[in-house]
């Protein structure tokens, strides 16, 4: 019988008050966890890089804040990543990282949690969420927790149904920049079942930027003109989505 991934944590703190739109940035992998690997690239030093992009234009506009899941080449637990948001009282939390396949593969896909629609997004979902196999005690952390179970993914899915339509929108808008601005190919807006987007209580979203085992993109994921442009669009499309949300939407609530 599966259960819910039991998180041992403190009681979080009141959310901020006064602080403004606050984004938590979270580059995927890091330290002893390389994440994907193609052509020599790996996923951890560039989804960092373009995450640091990201903070540095969301830096120049008045009333966000940035905070960092991690900002150097650390390790940090898929729990820990979700804890820091919701101490944060994030309004967004961001999630990006690499993609691996074969060499033909390409393209860049945002991911909210959901139920799988097919075998690949359970695929890609079961590849992110191995992560947690790398962490100290495990399986006291994520109970019955079963990766390599479909079922698994349902009781992921309860505590994220009310931000759905917010975190679709981001999605949605960080899918069009990637498209109509930097012509990537689309592999579209897609649900799957991350555990690090289930420990989140607010709109969230993993970005899968593109595949460092096709030998072009992987060489413009890893270039500093492809990590600027993919940071601006991904920095454009939350900025876009704060000035389409009424203020009061903004305001999470722990209680």
């Amino acid at each position: 019988m599966f259960c819910i991934p039991m998180i041992a944590s403190d009681p979080l703190p009141e959310v901020r008050g006064d602080e403004g739109f606050v984004v938590v940035l979270d580059a995927g992998h890091g330290g002893h966890d390389p994440g994907n690997l193609g052509n020599g690239y790996m996923e951890k030093n560039i989804a960092l890089s373009i995450v640091l992009k990201i903070g540095e234009e969301l830096k120049k506009v008045p009333g966000i804040k940035v905070v960092y899941t991690r900002d150097d080449d650390s390790f940090v637990d898929l729990f820990v990543r979700g804890e820091i948001a919701n101490k944060a009282g994030a309004d967004l939390f961001v999630s990006v990282h690499c993609d691996s396949h074969t060499s033909n593969a390409h393209g860049a896909g945002t991911f909210v949690l959901g139920l799988h629609a097919n075998k690949q997004n359970f695929e890609i979902a079961k590849k992110e969420n191995s992560v947690i196999y790398l962490e100290d005690n495990y399986e006291a952390r994520y109970a019955n927790y079963d990766i390599n179970s479909p079922e698994s993914v349902i009781g992921l899915t309860i505590m994220q149904e009310e931000f759905l339509d917010q975190s679709i929108l981001l999605a949605k808008l960080i899918q069009d920049n990637f498209t109509g601005r930097l012509k990537r190919n689309d592999r579209k807006v897609k649900q799957a079942g991350f555990i690090v987007l289930h420990q989140t209580f607010m709109p969230s979203v993993l970005i899968e930027t593109g595949f460092l085992t096709n030998k072009e993109e992987g060489k413009y994921l890893n270039s500093s003109k492809g990590q600027t442009e993919m940071g601006k669009a991904i920095a454009q499309a939350i900025i876009k989505y704060r000035s389409s949300i009424p203020d009061e939407e903004t305001v999470i609530s722990n209680g």
